[in-house]
């Protein structure tokens, strides 16, 4: 079962790698400015998913959401999510074994 931080994230359980926050972030300074973020660093489809779905219908209209993901099917599920619902995929990149996307709140 995932520990769930503080900025309402994902970290995975025990026997798997733990991220120190955002701390180990690459920095770039050509991204998308986020209001939310989500790590669901360490899970696995349909955990990443799942709590995209949860942290966006949180947010408000226009917001944006930065989420980290290691789980490869994100590449296929986050962007059919977004197409479904409606949302704004801004960009996605990947780092390594890390996936990041940032996706924008469809408006009202």
């Amino acid at each position: 079962a995932p520990v769930y931080a503080p900025y309402g994230g994902a970290q995975p359980f025990s026997g798997a790698r733990r991220r120190n926050d955002w701390a180990d972030r690459t920095v770039m300074t050509d991204t998308p400015h986020a209001e939310h973020h989500l790590d669901a660093t360490g899970l696995v489809c349909p955990e990443p998913v799942m709590l995209l779905h949860g942290k966006v219908r949180d947010m408000g209209a226009g917001e944006v959401l930065e989420v980290r993901a290691t789980d490869p099917s994100t590449e296929r599920d986050i962007p059919k999510f977004c197409q479904f619902l409606g949302h704004t995929l801004l960009e996605h990149r990947q780092q390594g074994e890390l996936f990041l996307y940032w996706i924008e709140k469809k408006r009202a």
